[in-house]
Parts: structure tokens; C-alpha cells; sequence
């Protein structure tokens, strides 16, 4: 509300980027506020499985889950449940998860204890209501550290919509595994989310590929690129309630937001032809 500010770019949760939004707005400002997301990768049953494995963990428990771009949800069509629970479930418990000093640390502890027994309450709670634990990371430790904030990699298979494991933006490494049958469903079950960050799709199929990134009201997508963070120079913003305001943060968008644009006319006639005003409105 302060005078002194012409512009607000925000980022954090969706309630208080509305918030953010609408107070600042109403006070006259410019704003582009980030707020929450839950991205879901589709993987379809004629995707490269392994490939599709490797990146789909990767950026599921990559920085620990703890970045806005995570996939946390993983759509399964068909076929491709069975086989990619499997093989994703293998990559977690492979990961290497030690303290950041660690050259060899894949993986480091979640950034406070109230957000590591929050992650415990959702999965425990998943777990309760009939999703299957594949990998239970909720008692995870790190020899020599048991006091760290330490949250294994995690994967829930047979999650509901209704669950808070589906819900919520867990910002963790917790990947829920939604079973659908078609593309057709899973691209409805995307589009009936509150969020609109980002999502990606694995396939070999064009066409499936063209009817997810047509068909998706997402503002990031990836097609076999599992976190779809564009280059600087493209916008990097959602849709729905992961963006309130209608500039994104990167590219000419981002410049756009910090720009106010003069328009300025300009005659510089010469004395002898400076009178001739007319009280017409100019038409060239």
C-alpha cells in the first residue's frame, strides 16, 4: 500500500498471491504474484519406460521436492501404471540422501522439522484412507545425523483425487501415482486442478502429444521433457491459481511488467508555416 511502490512481483502461496494481488491492484499497482501448483507428468503406456522412470524421479525428489517445478503427481494411463511405479520405486530407493557437504549427495533433508512431520501427516493419512506406500521415506535416517530434518524419497501408488496426497502441495519428495485409462481422462483430471503451473507428458506418440499440449490449461508444458522450465528469454508463469496478474516473469513479458511506455508527438514546423492551428481533431 505504500506510496512509494509502483509494482509488486511476488512469489510464494496461492492465498497469499491472491491476497497480494488484490490489495495491491486496489491500491493502483502493477502485480504479478506466483502462488502454488501441483504438476503432474502423464506417462503413457508407449513411452520409453526407463527413460521416462529416470526423469520422472529426478524431478520428483531433485532439491528434496522442494522447488515449485517439482512433479509431484504422476498420471499413469493404462498400461503404463504397473511399469512405471516399478521402476520409479527402484530409482528411490536408490537415491543418495545425505547433507549437502556430501559430494556425493543426490538428496539433502527437508528445510525444517515442521515441514518434514506435515509430509509425514499427508502420507500417513494417503496410506490410511487405501493408497499403496511403495516407498515409505516417513521414518528415513542418515547415519551419524539422526537429528536432521531427513524425508526419504517417496512414492504412493493408487492415489484419490479427494486425498490430501493429491490436494495439497506437498513440497517434498513425495510422488502420488493417479491411475487413469485414457489420455483423454488424465488430460481432464489435469484440467480440473485449482493449479496451472506446469506438467509434462511422456510419450512416443505425436498425436497424443499434440492433444495433450492443445487440450491442457496448464501455462508450462513439457512433452519428454519432465520439468518444463523455459529459457529465459520465453515467459515462465502458470495459469489458474498458480499466477494472479497478466504478466509472467521471463522474456519480453517479464521486461513488459517493468516498462512504462511514453508515447510522445512531436511538430517542429517552421516559423513561417507555425501558424494554420486547427480546431479539428488531427487525422495525420
Amino acid at each position: 500500500t505504500h506510496p512509494d511502490v509502483d509494482a509488486i512481483s511476488f512469489v510464494g502461496s496461492t492465498p497469499i498471491a491472491k491476497y497480494v494481488h488484490e490489495t495491491a491492484t486496489a491500491h493502483g499497482k502493477r502485480v504479478q504474484a506466483l502462488g502454488g501448483a501441483k504438476n503432474h507428468a502423464i506417462i503413457l503406456p508407449d513411452a520409453d519406460m526407463d527413460n521416462a522412470a529416470d526423469h520422472l524421479s529426478a524431478a520428483a525428489f531433485g532439491s528434496a521436492g522442494e522447488r515449485c517445478m517439482a512433479i509431484s503427481v504422476a498420471v499413469a494411463v493404462g498400461e503404463a501404471g504397473d511399469a512405471i511405479v516399478g521402476r520409479v520405486a527402484e530409482r528411490a530407493q536408490a537415491v543418495k540422501v545425505a547433507e549437502g557437504t556430501d559430494p556425493d549427495a543426490e538428496m539433502g533433508p527437508i528445510i525444517t522439522a515442521a515441514s518434514k512431520e506435515r509430509m509425514k501427516g499427508i502420507v500417513t493419512a494417503a496410506a490410511e484412507a487405501g493408497a499403496e506406500l511403495v516407498v515409505d521415506g516417513r521414518e528415513f535416517t542418515v547415519a551419524g545425523k539422526e537429528g536432521g530434518n531427513w524425508f526419504g524419497p517417496t512414492v504412493i501408488d493408487q492415489v484419490g483425487t479427494g486425498m490430501d496426497a493429491y490436494t495439497e502441495e506437498i513440497f517434498g519428495p513425495v510422488l502420488s501415482v493417479v491411475r487413469v485409462q485414457t489420455v483423454e481422462e488424465a488430460i481432464e483430471l489435469i484440467n480440473s486442478n485449482p493449479y496451472g503451473n506446469g506438467t509434462a507428458i511422456f510419450t512416443s506418440s505425436g498425436s497424443n502429444a499434440r492433444k495433450f499440449h492443445r487440450g491442457v490449461h496448464v501455462g508450462m508444458i513439457g512433452v519428454n521433457v519432465p520439468i518444463p522450465v523455459p529459457v529465459a528469454y520465453h515467459s515462465f508463469g502458470g495459469w489458474k491459481n498458480s499466477l494472479f496478474g497478466d504478466k509472467h516473469i521471463y522474456g519480453e513479458e517479464g521486461v513488459a511488467f517493468y516498462t512504462r511506455a511514453k508515447v510522445i508527438t512531436q511538430r517542429w514546423p517552421e516559423p513561417t508555416h507555425a501558424s494554420g492551428a486547427s480546431y479539428n481533431f488531427p487525422s495525420n
